[in-house]
Order: structure tokens, then sequence, then C-alpha cells
């Protein structure tokens, strides 16, 4: 072993010990390691920050954002729709909602599939009395399983692609993934359909901020517009689209007429509504019926549309506001926000919002101009409740990101573009039609990720080139002569589950893509079917709740124990081994090429 290879083996052996110790963040143990390496001279200071520029941290970053705008757009919740009657208990429940998160793994980062089905699933089991526990694992197992089939589902896929360009001159395509991905996925449906059971039923979930700023239902004021298919439709039916989660307070029609309606009263244009519920249910009535927010201005009313942003906060003792209405504020024509919702705590709210008077200790929510809102709730005495993330009278053009990912698609399936100029020309696309603002941009790109990924790519790179890959993959290749090819392989993925729990996942990929590369070429094999188990070995992290974001993510509202993970995941990652090492022996043969 030279003094470079030992170097480069302590800095990546120091590192994985910090990953382990957790108390700093993995992107500050990994700007330390390529700081050291840069210090100890195995990475070049011209190549110290080429990871930054690399192709896959733009991928990496284009596929979240994309993913944020498909989550954001509703496409999806609405597709699932029509089945959600039918899902009365967990038996039903899980298979749907594991198929479901599946299915849209396969188009958007997992994380961002689990996001989008969460809140789905919380809804059911409220609904139908089912234990989040029963459900909310399986769909975090399956967004890591779905992310397997294509090459952005899950950052694995791309850095893998990367190692084999290296190794080969040519990465993975974007559905070079796909029969490996979609064989272990149908298996893990089939476990997670009845593996749920093995689960511990009835825990509570942990509590939640938004538990904390639980507040009596809000009151919203829409029109129904002309073009609103809700003419002609009864109270119940505009209820019933809101899951029976909103209710019709007041009708105010001819300007001046106050009614409170029956279930059978029927809707007209220009109707003026008072509903009562939360900011989410409200949102989704308002776009399922196509009403208009009293507190929005009409599209293209002031030119070219602004970056807004909506805000919940509370109307504090000293408010400017206290006593006096909107019109009297002038809070649209001096402050620039509109008012879109208004709780008051045990009170209901019968008049038009635009004559309600302020008391303290209203919430309200809010919409204004991104830069100036946090200076105006100051001005205004509005203290921002800013743990709740409130989309209400953020509508998007649902089926636009759709779209743009489906061409996305289409243009890497049919090698039109590099796959980072492609999703990167998504990304634009989707920020021109303001199917996001630049302020979600920025919240839903992993800026820890991508830190990581630019910091890892040189010092993973220096093990290569100090000589180091080889070196661990001769000492592997002495362990494995004995045993067939089929059993190399297999020794890579079971290695890679090893490690992932207590590594992130492009850590482990980038540690032991090139180690896997090289043992495939001095075993004289194919070094792809090599790269693809470390892959879905990186990527199925089942069995910890701090490896992965998806199985983090599902700890609090499921009630979960360290512990729990292991009852569901340890079987399921037996089922990926005995299924995923067959299937990438047939797809990609280990015979030498």
């Amino acid at each position: 072993m030279t003094l470079d290879q030992a170097l480069a083996f302590g800095i990546i052996g120091v590192t994985i010990l910090l990953f382990i110790w957790g108390r700093l963040s993995y992107e500050l143990v990994a700007l330390s390691a390529l700081l050291a390496g840069v210090v100890t001279g195995i990475i070049p200071a011209d190549k110290a920050f080429e990871g930054f520029a690399d192709d896959v941290v733009v991928i990496v970053a284009a596929a979240l954002l994309v993913s944020a705008a498909v989550s954001r757009s509703g496409a999806v919740e609405t597709a699932m729709r029509p089945v959600l009657p039918y899902l009365r208990s967990a038996r039903t429940q899980v298979p749907a909602l594991v198929a479901a998160v599946m299915v849209s793994s396969i188009f958007t980062k997992n994380i961002g599939a689990l996001a989008i089905f969460m809140p789905v699933a919380l809804q059911l089991a409220r609904r139908t009395g089912s234990s989040p526990s029963s459900l909310l694992m399986p769909m975090a197992f399956a967004s890591l399983t779905g992310g397997l089939i294509t090459m952005i589902g899950t950052s694995p896929n791309i850095l893998v692609s990367r190692v084999r360009e290296e190794v080969t001159g040519q990465p993975f395509g974007m559905f070079d993934y796909t029969p490996v991905g979609l064989g272990i996925c149908a298996f893990a449906l089939a476990f997670l359909a009845f593996g749920w059971r093995l689960l511990p039923h009835g825990r509570k979930s942990a509590a939640s901020m938004d538990a904390a700023f639980t507040m009596d239902d809000y009151t919203a004021e829409a029109r129904v517009p002309p073009d609103s298919p809700q003419i002609g439709r009864t109270v119940a039916e505009l209820e019933a689209l809101g899951e029976g989660r909103v209710t019709v307070t007041t009708i105010i029609r001819e300007r001046f007429r106050r009614y409170a309606p029956t279930p059978q009263w029927k809707l007209q244009a220009e109707d003026v509504l008072l509903l009562e519920g939360e900011p989410e249910d409200l949102e989704r009535i308002l776009a399922r019926a196509r009403l208009r927010l009293a507190g929005e201005r009409d599209p293209g009313a002031n030119g070219p549309a602004e970056e807004v942003s909506v805000i919940e906060g509370v109307v504090t003792g000293d408010s400017s506001l206290i006593g006096r209405s909107i019109a009297q504020s002038a809070l649209r024509d001096r402050f620039g926000v509109s008012l879109l919702a208004v709780s008051r705590s045990g009170q209901r709210i019968s008049q038009r919002l635009k004559a309600v008077r302020f008391r303290a200790g209203d919430v309200l929510i809010l919409k204004g101009a991104g830069n100036d809102l946090p200076e105006t709730l100051g001005t205004l005495g509005v203290l921002p409740l800013t743990e709740r993330d409130i989309a209400l009278g953020q509508r998007r053009r649902s089926y636009v990101p759709v779209a743009v990912l489906a061409v996305a698609m289409a243009a890497v399936a049919f090698h039109l573009a590099p796959v980072g100029i492609v999703f990167f020309a998504a990304s634009v696309v989707l920020l021109l039609l303001r199917s996001l603002s630049m302020r979600e941009a920025y919240d839903a790109i992993e800026w820890p990720v991508l830190i990581l990924l630019g910091a890892l790519i040189p010092v993973s790179e220096a093990i290569r080139t100090t000589g180091g890959s080889d070196l661990i993959a001769g000492w592997l290749s002495g362990m494995v002569q004995a045993l067939p090819p089929i059993g190399a392989l297999a020794l890579m993925m079971i290695l890679a589950m090893a490690v992932t729990p207590f590594l992130n996942n492009a850590a482990t990929v980038l540690m032991l893509g090139p180690i896997a590369a090289s043992l495939a070429q001095r075993l004289g094999l194919n070094p792809d079917p090599f790269l693809m188990a470390v892959a879905i070995g990186a990527a199925c992290d089942f069995l910890t709740p701090i490896g992965h974001q998806c199985n983090t993510l599902v700890m609090g509202p499921g009630g979960y124990r360290f512990g729990d993970y292991w009852r569901l995941g340890l079987p399921l990652s037996i089922v990926v081994i005995l299924v995923g090492i067959p299937l990438i022996a047939v797809v990609w043969p280990t015979g030498g090429g």
C-alpha cells in the first residue's frame, strides 16, 4: 500500500466514522473530507471543486425541482380520487397506496412521491379508523423500490450511471434500470400487501408542529365565476368535493342578500360563498370547483405576475388592524397584501371578509409579494406562524408539470440530448411557466445533498486515482474466487445494503461503485451487473429510520420506533436480494464484456 493510498483510505475511514457518529452534518463531514484531501495532496488543488460542476449534481437538483412541481400540481391526487371511496380498511388501503407510490416514484424523486401520498394516507386513516402505522412504512419502502425503475427515481441510479461512464465511456440510459426494477417492484408489492401485518398497530403519531398551531376552522370568501362547473349544482354536491371537511355556511346573492343554505340549495353564477374549513381542505375544494377567492386578483390584472408568498399569522394585541376592516386598513392598496381567510376562535364568521373588523388573536392567511411580506407583517403587528406551509391561494396549472416531465422523459429515452441538459431545460421551462416560484424552487432543492455530492465526488475519485479501488477489489477478488459470479454479485449487493443504513446512499455509491467495477474487471466479468447490484443495494435501505429521508419522514406520523424498521425491512431486504440477483444476472449477464 502506497502513502497516497493510505491517506485516501484514512480520509474515507474517518469520514465513515463521522457519518456513523452523527454529531456533525453530512455535508460538513463531506466538506472536511474534501479539504483533507486537498491538504494531503491526494486531490489536486485545480480539481478540488470539479465535483460541484459534475453533471450528476445538476441532474439531482433538476430532478428534485421537477418532482416538486409535479407534487404541487395536484395531478397525482386527482388521479387517485376515484379509488379512495373503495379503500375502507388497511387490507385494501396498503396495496393501493403502495402501488400508487411506486408508480409515482418512477417519474419523480422517491421523497417527492412519498410526500404526495402521505396526506392522502393520513386522511384515509382518520376517515376509516385505520392505523397510520400500518400504512406509512410500507409506503416509504414502496417509494424506495419504485425509484429503482428509472434513472431519475433515486440518486444511486444517477450516480451509478456516472461511475459506468467513467469505467466504460458510456453511462446507463434512462430505462436501463427498468427490467430489474419492475421485477423487484412486483415482488415488493406482493410482499408489502400482506407484510404490513408485521408492523405494530394502533401506535399514536408523534405530536407535530401542525398540532400545536391547530386553530378553529378558517372562513374564506369565494365567488362562483360564470364558467364554474358548479353552476346549477347543489351545496351538498359542492361540499362533497371537499370530502365533507368544508362547509358552506353562508351564500350572499345580489350583493346584499344573505342566506343560510340547505344542502339542496342550487348555486348560481356570481354567488359569493363563505366556506369554513382547514386551509388544505379549502384549497382542495377551490381547485376542484374552480371557485375564485375574494382576496385574489384576477390573473393578469396587474400585468406580469410577481412572485408571491402565502403566510399564516396571528393579530397581536398592539396591531394597527384591531377594530378596523380590510377597507379601513387599506391592506391591498397601502401594503400590497390580500386577505384570503380568517380564523376566530370560538366564533363563526357570517359576514363578508371585507366587512370583518379584526380582533386580537384572529389568525389570518395573507398573500403578498414574497420579498416584502415579512416587513409588512411587522408593520401591521401580525406575528407569522412560520411552522405551517400554507398553499391556499397558490394554485398551480395542474397538468403542465406532468406534461413537461413526459416530454423530458421522452427526450432522454430517444437520446435527443444528455440527461443533464434535458432536466435542466425542464426545470427552466417549469419556472418560466410559473409552475413553481423561484422561492419554491430553492426550497425544493436539497442543498445538503448537493453539497455532499459535490464534495465527495473528488474524494471518491481520489480512491480510484491512487489505486485504492483496485487494491480493495484485489482483496475482495481473493475472497470470492471460490464463488460463482452470481455469488460475487450477491456479496456486492449485501455489502451495499449493510453500509447504506449508516451512510448517505449517495456516499455508499460513490465509495462502492468504483470498487465494484474494479472487482468485476479483476474477475474478468462485465462491470454492469456489479454496478447494478450496488445501485439496488444502496437504494434499498429498509433497516433503519436514519439511512434515508423517506424512512425518517414517516417515523413521527407513524409513531414508529427505531426497532420497528427491522420487522418489515429485513424480510423485504431478503426479497430484494432473492429476486434482484437472478434478475440482474439475466438482464446483465456477468460473462466477460
